[in-house]
């Protein structure tokens, strides 16, 4: 059974823009090292042509990230992420300047930075304010939309620290605590991310898949990042470059039951999902009215 698909509303720096449909987010690393190479620019014709593509293929958001936070990955100093994101933000912005730029660090100063110097529209933080203790604060000075991921430790640890008694509830209690955090700092417009892949198992992913919709008692739209993921590409015995099929049904699954924005490397499938997804759920005699637009 479909879940009903819940509207909500963004202020990007006083533009108001509305989830009535699914959105697309696409991956950009202006990194040597994320896990899966085809994420991976290093120069600005490639930045452009990379972005020129996603839109293209229909991204609705641009997540720019230049600290690499696989599992077990090295740190990378501020000054470095900073200088990364720079020439690429500016790059993205000059060519598209429409387009809406999220930036993903968990890092307060590198927020501060690109939302005010840079334009930057959303912080995706993959630490949810557990490794930079000034990131909540800093969001509401901003006022930009914010992505609250769940993790645990950080991606050096994280893999170490998957003992939960029952991962979904546990994970929707520590959520809504820092949804709750955040809103009584000012900060309206929250985005929930589960944090696929970050201290959880295999299992316990696939469990928070199979109950994702109990994730909507947060009442913030809700962000699903499983891209060609090791819960993907362990069980289908393949690599990250050979996981795209997987990672279509994975998001066709998370689409089904109500997710907002899916985070993606592979804009163009993804919203080939988001598109057949929304013609089942507007012929659908369960969800009459509710159509999607």
């Amino acid at each position: 059974m479909m879940h009903p698909f819940k509207t909500y509303s963004l202020n990007l720096k006083g533009r108001p823009v509305t989830i009535d449909r699914p959105w697309v987010m696409g991956i950009v690393n202006v990194t040597p090292d994320s896990f899966y190479s085809g994420s991976r620019v290093n120069d600005e014709r490639a930045l452009i042509d990379r972005v020129r593509q996603m839109v293209t293929d229909g991204a609705d958001v641009i997540d720019v990230g230049a600290c690499s936070t696989r599992p077990g990955s090295g740190q990378v100093d501020a000054q470095q992420e900073m200088q990364r994101l720079q020439w690429a933000l500016v790059a993205i912005k000059r060519e598209f300047p429409g387009v809406i730029l999220s930036v993903d660090t968990y890092r307060a100063d590198v927020a501060r930075r690109c939302v005010e110097d840079l334009d930057a529209d959303i912080i995706n933080d993959i630490s949810g304010g557990t490794i930079d203790e000034d990131m909540f604060t800093t969001v509401a000075r901003l006022q930009v939309p914010y992505v609250l991921m769940h993790m645990r430790g950080t991606p050096e640890t994280m893999a170490s620290m998957t003992d939960y008694q029952d991962v979904t509830a546990e994970v929707i209690k520590w959520m809504a605590q820092r949804i709750d955090e955040l809103h009584q700092l000012g900060i309206a417009d929250v985005i929930a991310d589960p944090g696929f892949g970050f201290a959880k198992t295999t299992d316990q992913n696939y469990e928070m898949l199979a109950r994702l919709a109990d994730f909507h008692a947060l009442e913030a739209p809700l962000l699903v990042g499983v891209s060609r993921k090791r819960m993907i590409y362990t069980p289908l015995g393949c690599t990250a470059d050979e996981a795209l099929n997987g990672t279509t049904v994975i998001n066709t699954v998370a689409l089904l039951q109500g997710a907002h924005i899916l985070r993606v490397h592979d804009v163009k499938a993804a919203a080939e999902a988001v598109k057949l997804t929304i013609l089942l759920r507007d012929n659908s005699p369960a969800t009459t009215g509710e159509k999607m637009k």
